[in-house]
């Protein structure tokens, strides 16, 4: 048996190209053409010039979220963005400046390091526990270097990698933290409505606090449709999203999303994206409970999740996968831990990589 290919965060190519999938999305962007009179071009004042989006993608965005929080949502708390990535680095660049202290998971998205560094912040870690991140220990942290922790990085459900979902005690008590301290909450969701059994989880976004808000939920499509579409969101209250489409390039070069993110109107209101997540969610869930029995029946433990795209094991001598070495800040931890994708292989792939493992 070989070692396969399990560091690729990707969907797997038969999830982008079934038909239902092909004709949805090309039904959609058709209607999108119709109107490319205004998403090929730069807004006007009474929408706001688009700034955060064209006002018919965030309504489109709003509905589609209502149906699968099963709450309320209100396309003023919405801007449409790149991606993920994208929203995590302008909450970074609006909300924190150099000099800044940072703490995220340790482990956590290892990248999420980069976007971190490049606004000049420093990062310090905290450990994983069994229901989210270490509250005990942000709150030392917070306490040892007061007033200079401005953010706490958190991936709070579906953890990359541990796939851990942070419990609601530990989520209202960050918040309250965060009211306490004056630091905002930047809440990476790329894996929120990607659950394998039925989820009543809500995003951080829910647990915020109008009046004086200090979480930004961070939603992408990139790990639902696929990471071409390069759409995403971030959702948090009008206080903290308005400076985001203030920044140098939004300012001269208007939201970088309108034309691609109108594509998807259709999309999300004709019922395409429900049925989409619905069968992907489906698929993966069945690659993820294969991967799961296989690492138990070449003798390793594993917490089985319930959605996103990875599981976290502990090696017992031979490594495949991403190690999970680069996962702590100072990559000081987590040498013998494998982070390992099932969304990528294909099927017998999957389980020849998981053989390899044997002892």
């Amino acid at each position: 048996m070989a070692p396969q290919d399990f560091i690729k965060g990707w969907p797997h190519r038969e999830l982008l190209e079934t038909e239902q999938l092909k004709t949805a999305l090309l039904n959609s962007f058709k209607k999108g053409l119709e109107k490319s009179h205004e998403y090929l071009n730069y807004g006007d004042k009474e929408n706001g010039a688009y700034m955060l989006g064209h006002p018919d993608f965030r309504k489109a965005l709003a509905g589609f979220l209502a149906k699968q929080y099963n709450l309320p949502v209100d396309a003023a708390t919405l801007m449409s963005t790149g991606g993920a990535s994208v929203g995590t680095d302008l909450a970074c660049r609006v909300h924190c400046q150099a000099g800044d202290i940072a703490i995220v998971e340790e482990p956590t998205y290892y990248l999420s390091f980069t976007m971190i560094k490049d606004r000049g912040m420093s990062l310090l870690g905290v450990p994983m526990q069994d229901d989210g991140m270490d509250i005990d220990a942000v709150e030392k942290l917070l306490e040892k270097h007061s007033g200079k922790v401005k953010m706490v990085y958190t991936v709070p459900v579906h953890h990359n990698p541990t796939g851990i979902t942070m419990s609601v005690q530990k989520r209202e008590r960050l918040v309250a933290l965060a009211q306490k301290h004056n630091f905002m909450i930047v809440a990476d969701e790329a894996y929120q409505l990607l659950n394998f059994e039925p989820s009543t989880v809500k995003p951080m976004f829910y647990y915020d606090d109008p009046a004086n808000p200090k979480v930004l939920s961070i939603g992408t499509f990139s790990k639902l449709i696929g990471p071409g579409v390069k759409v995403g969101w971030v959702q948090a209250h009008q206080a903290l999203l308005k400076p985001l489409a203030s920044i140098g390039y939004i300012d001269s070069g208007n939201n970088p999303v309108i034309f691609s993110s109108c594509n998807l109107i259709d999309f999300l209101e004709s019922g395409g994206m429900d049925a989409h997540l619905k069968m992907a969610s489906k698929d993966l869930g069945d690659r993820c409970a294969l991967i799961c029995k296989k690492l138990r029946e070449v003798g390793l433990e594993v917490v089985q999740p319930k959605g996103g795209y990875f599981v976290w094991v502990k090696s017992k001598g031979k490594m495949t996968g991403r190690s999970g070495e680069c996962m702590a800040v100072n990559k000081d931890k987590f040498h013998d831990w494998m982070r390992l994708c099932f969304t990528w292989l294909p099927v017998d792939k999957l389980e020849e990589g998981i053989e390899y493992l044997r002892q």
